[in-house]
């Protein structure tokens, strides 16, 4: 990944559908969305149908020029217990998708993990469970033996924030649990089940390169009152510093070790070595991001006690606020802290209340205004001395949005579910022409 990658990304449960077939077992996004826990009712099938258009989709990708897809495994469709014998024809239909990218000048990122748990092991205790970490890494090995051969860049875990804190923690997303001590657990067998992959990946010297992903936000605090700095701190503490710590660091940041202590109990996920097999050399950090925040202190929060504040700027559909200055300030902070390790933008986008109109081409100058400044934002980065390596626009097509179902759309084509037309939208032109005009020299 020594060139600069123009790409957008996705992940499986969000567009492939055909959750039944093929031998594909249960994930946690399923039973979580047939349980009444998702807008609408909408479930994953049939998503965008990708399963069975991959061919159109890589199609459309090549007439966007784009030069890299990021996708994900379902980990339930290869191993539908989430232990066992790889499912051949699980595996077969990655292996024609990754060569049907390189067909097409495409280069593969895969992800091994974007959410999708089977739910056998979650029956045994999902994440918060330690035998999770030795299934993953069993799983990562069929994968790397079945496709390493045509992927040259893997990101192990996308977001173990959102896996750990509001899968365990707040219960927003799959599997739904509402208890904090299994979220710290599973926050750390999340980190641990990484490094173990990374490790084995280089002691069976296996060509490519490989990284996670994490979701990072910059904290604000709403007043220079001490109380509300704090707050911004703990944001920062919990959905940066956590995971950001161990992994290049080899330790938790003290200050929210003796906070989730005082608040929920002692820690007693790490085992002795844990830290240690966390802190591995990484070729890459993929970095999603969306918005910062703006925070106060409020004792109404369980655990953090802390609140948002709106921010003096416009909003997506999500009712996040675009700062594109925030992503310069954070791949700097990067840098600052924790060195100049090569940086993937793998996920930033947008959603907008997008409108299929009759026309050939869906406008969406809000989403084209966004990503004009946030690519914009990581050209500054760059112009200071930030190894950013790729961006990745969240997402080629509209999809299932996991809790938010089919109403949120952050595609830069349009998905019309009733009949699965794809459209482009403005921004999918815009990006293309992009593309064209930079593609020898990144986005400068």
């Amino acid at each position: 990944m020594t060139e600069f990658v123009w790409g957008a990304a996705t992940a499986a449960f969000q567009i492939e559908g055909a959750t039944h077939e093929d031998g594909r077992g249960e994930s946690i996004w399923d039973r979580f969305a047939a349980t009444g826990h998702v807008a609408n009712g909408d479930t994953g099938d049939p998503a965008c149908d990708h399963y069975h258009r991959w061919r159109e989709d890589l199609d459309l990708m090549r007439s966007l020029g784009l030069q890299g897809y990021r996708f994900s495994l379902a980990w339930p469709r290869i191993q539908p217990d989430g232990r066992g014998p790889a499912n051949a024809k699980g595996l077969d239909f990655y292996r024609r998708l990754v060569e049907g990218l390189l067909e097409r000048g495409i280069r593969p990122l895969a992800t091994l993990y974007h959410w999708d748990l089977p739910q056998t092991l979650q029956d045994e205790g999902g994440w918060a469970s330690r035998e999770v970490v030795h299934r993953f890494a069993e799983y990562a090995e069929i994968v790397f033996d079945a496709l390493g051969d045509l992927v040259g860049d893997w990101i192990t875990h996308n977001e173990p924030w959102v896996t750990s804190h509001l899968g365990y923690g707040t219960g927003v997303k799959a599997p739904g649990v509402r208890d904090w001590s299994r979220a710290l657990a599973a926050s750390h067998h999340t980190l641990l089940a990484h490094g173990l992959v990374v490790h084995s990946f280089r002691e069976a010297g296996r060509a490519g390169r490989i990284g996670i992903t994490l979701d990072l936000t910059v904290a604000n605090a709403a007043s220079d009152a001490d109380e509300d700095v704090a707050a911004a701190l703990r944001l920062d503490g919990s959905h940066n510093r956590w995971f950001l710590d161990p992994i290049f660091r080899g330790s938790y940041p003290e200050d929210m070790l003796a906070y989730y202590e005082s608040r929920i109990g002692p820690f007693e996920a790490v085992h002795d070595g844990d830290l240690e097999a966390i802190r591995q050399p990484l070729d890459f950090l993929g970095v999603n991001f969306y918005r910062p925040n703006l925070v106060r202190a409020a004792s109404e929060d369980g655990v953090l006690g802390l609140s948002e504040v709106p921010q003096a700027a416009e909003v997506t559909a999500m009712g996040w606020p675009v700062v594109p200055a925030a992503l310069t300030e954070l791949l700097l902070r990067i840098r600052r802290d924790y060195g100049n390790i090569p940086v993937v933008i793998t996920e930033n986008g947008a959603a907008y209340d997008d409108v299929l109109d009759g026309g050939s081409v869906v406008e969406d100058e809000p989403r084209v205004a966004y990503l004009h400044d946030h690519i914009a934002a990581v050209e500054r980065a760059r112009e200071q001395g930030v190894d950013v390596r790729g961006y990745y626009v969240w997402s080629l097509l509209d999809n299932f949005e996991w809790e938010w179902g089919y109403e949120k759309r952050f595609g830069i084509v349009f998905v019309d579910f009733a009949t699965q037309r794809r459209v482009f939208k403005r921004s999918a032109l815009w990006y293309r022409d992009w593309i064209a005009r930079h593609a020898n020299g990144g986005g400068r």
